[in-house]
């Protein structure tokens, strides 16, 4: 993901966190968890005093980690570069000898000796606008005294070497008008610690994969069947209340819940809403990062309800899918993932691309959306998987995703692996004369699997095979394991669809997860309009032309930060609202000015064949709405064909 798209509404989300299945080591002598206290009443320069007491070790030397990635961003983040003034103090309050061997990573001499570490932790929203690999924010940190704290806990919460199947006991002091929303079990205050929040954790697993949001009171829950929905959102401003998101939350999440049936895995859901300010300080990668039961997102405030509602289905729907997979539908990659070496699995067209595809899919099962509104968005992905190398083995990709030249393509999971699941659905549904498809897959592989027991690797695709036809083999072969590009018309033909030319609506400067514009790093973060990309009407009738360097808007000098607020703005605009716009074109100065307009862009669409055959449009049905078809498809769905 390049840097301006961290600035962006991305869909992106997020694989849930798994620990290793390591053993626990050498451990303390009475087995005691470790103690980690956070200081959240005295902030010093917008840092977070962390204590952690670890017990005695039976070692000279231990090592101690921040993680290096979260799994759910595919990206290498390096928290530790947050960390400062690190020391290890022993149990006369001496210091011990630390050296730091990697950016998330210090080696304690004389560990028998060791008390306790101590170190200040920096959030990771100050300091978006000023580094280029920024942490998606979703998955990062904030500090703001007295009003707000943001707990992604791998930014703050270390682990020692060998010592990640040990309890945790975490202790906070918290100013008392701030009050927490988290998963992470609650032990008290107790009449030891009275005026501390105290939460435990089973492993250092259970303390990344449950955030806490800091904020004053704004919450609001509701019931799914027997699962538990808690929304808690901040909004600084006090633009937003969570009552106000609640009734379409419900409706979203109850539609969900009707869509997957007998899945159930969680009996409390967390949802964290963290609206930015969109400032230079505030948080600018907008999406969301899955835990197994919560999410935290984090959208720009100045949205409009409307569009706020639906950035919420979308994302939301997203991450609640996350507990079908990877939750119950995991490689041992995933299981016994290693935060600071990580080893990729294979199925990011699983983990990703299936999620993000029933995240479309229930909601025109459920009547959220119409067929019309799904076909765009199928049509959208196809347009958009067009940016990235169709001919790329997605197995290989996903392997590799932290290398280059493939983690420039990791946005393609939301993209292609979504019209990976779209191919594979409506083929398993031909097959099965209607009865079957993504969903009984998933739903087959969780009762085979299961949250504690992964699979291998290189055998899921020889799994899926047994479960289901000869010819979902060939499937694989050509467009997942293999380069060859998928043949979209062939598959929309056997629903009775075809792909036309046609208009929609666009925001200004982005269309919805994808910017028109971007930045150069190398140029002092320049921010010039995309080339190669088709631009809308706001652009194209200015004059604009791919590749211009926007040097100011309005009067207002174009940066990086001065570009936020800009976008901010422009959800309000009308369509006769003007505008001046002065570009550098090669080494000449271009004012272009005009009304903003109602900005269009030309795109596919996806729409209904005249005529279609009764078994197009039987097999369309069974796609859609999960219904089964009466007749079978010649050659296709009788036993003795499997």
């Amino acid at each position: 993901m390049n840097s301006f798209k961290n600035l962006v509404l991305l869909t992106l989300t997020a694989i849930a966190f798994y620990s290793c299945g390591s053993t626990r080591g050498l451990v303390t002598a009475d087995k005691t968890p470790i103690r980690t206290s956070l200081d959240l009443k005295n902030v010093i320069d917008d840092k977070v005093m962390v204590s952690i007491d670890p017990g005695s070790f039976s070692t000279d030397e231990v090592t101690f980690h921040i993680p290096k990635t979260v799994p759910g961003t595919y990206s290498t983040d390096n928290y530790g570069q947050y960390i400062e003034d690190l020391k290890a103090l022993d149990y006369g309050g001496k210091e011990l000898e630390v050296t730091k061997s990697d950016e998330n990573t210090w080696l304690i001499s004389n560990a028998k000796k060791l008390d306790k570490l101590t170190y200040y932790v920096n959030d990771t929203y100050d300091m978006e606008s000023k580094t280029e690999n920024a942490v998606f924010s979703p998955a990062g940190t904030n500090i703001l005294k007295d009003e707000n704290f943001m707990l992604n806990l791998h930014g703050f919460i270390g682990y020692f070497n060998g010592f990640k199947e040990v309890p945790y006991e975490i202790k906070i002091s918290v100013p008392e008008n701030l009050k927490p929303t988290t998963t992470l079990p609650m032990a008290g205050p107790t009449d030891t610690y009275p005026e501390m929040d105290v939460f435990t954790a089973s492993r250092y697993f259970e303390v990344i994969d449950n955030p806490i949001l800091y904020a004053e009171p704004n919450t609001e829950s509701f019931h799914l069947d027997d699962i538990k929905v808690t929304l808690s959102v901040y909004s600084p401003n006090d633009v937003y209340k969570a009552s106000d998101l609640k009734d379409k939350m419900e409706r979203m999440m109850s539609a969900q819940k009707a869509f997957l049936g007998d899945i159930n895995s969680t009996k409390k859901y967390d949802i964290l809403l963290y609206l930015s300010k969109w400032d230079s300080t505030d948080a600018g990668g907008f999406g969301a990062l899955e835990h197994h039961t919560s999410t935290t997102v984090v959208l720009p405030e100045a949205m409009p309800k409307d569009r706020l509602e639906q950035a919420m289905i979308d994302v939301v729907s997203h991450e609640f899918f996350h507990t079908v997979t990877p939750l119950n539908i995991h490689s041992k990659e995933v299981h016994d993932f290693d935060f600071n070496d990580p080893k990729m699995s294979r199925h990011l067209w699983m983990y990703e691309g299936t999620t993000e595809y029933f995240a479309n899919l229930f909601q025109v099962q459920q009547g959220l959306i119409d067929e019309a509104e799904f076909y765009q968005r199928m049509m959208d992905k196809i347009t958009n998987a067009k940016a990235y190398d169709d001919a790329m083995s997605f197995t290989t990709m996903s392997r590799n995703i932290l290398e280059k030249p493939y983690e420039k393509n990791y946005a393609n999971v939301y993209e292609k692996g979504a019209l990976i699941n779209m191919a594979l659905d409506i083929e398993l549904r031909e097959l099965s004369n209607g009865e079957n498809g993504v969903l009984w897959l998933m739903k087959e592989l969780s009762k085979k699997y299961g949250q504690d027991r992964p699979f291998e690797d290189d055998e899921l695709i020889d799994e899926i095979v047994a479960m289901t036809y000869p010819e979902i083999r060939g499937f694989f072969d050509a467009h997942v394991i293999g380069n060859t590009p998928i043949d979209y018309d062939t598959y929309l033909a056997k629903v009775g669809l075809k792909m036309e030319r046609s208009e929609k609506q666009t925001g200004y400067f982005l269309d919805g997860q994808e910017p028109f514009i971007d930045i150069d790093p190398t140029k002092n973060n320049a921010v010039f309009v995309r080339k190669g990309i088709p631009l809308n009407s706001f652009f194209t009738d200015l004059g604009a032309k791919g590749g211009d360097v926007i040097e100011s808007i309005n009067g207002v000098p174009i940066t990086l930060e001065s570009m936020r607020p800009i976008i901010g703005e422009s959800f309000s605009w009308s369509p006769d609202s003007k505008i001046s716009m002065t570009v550098r074109r090669g080494d000449e100065a271009v004012k272009l000015e005009g009304e903003v307009g109602t900005p269009m862009l030309e795109v596919g669409t996806i729409v209904p064949v005249e005529n279609v055959s009764p078994n197009q449009a039987l097999l369309r049905e069974a796609w859609l709405k999960s219904q089964a078809i009466s007749i079978l498809v010649p050659g296709k769905g009788n036993e003795s064909d499997r």
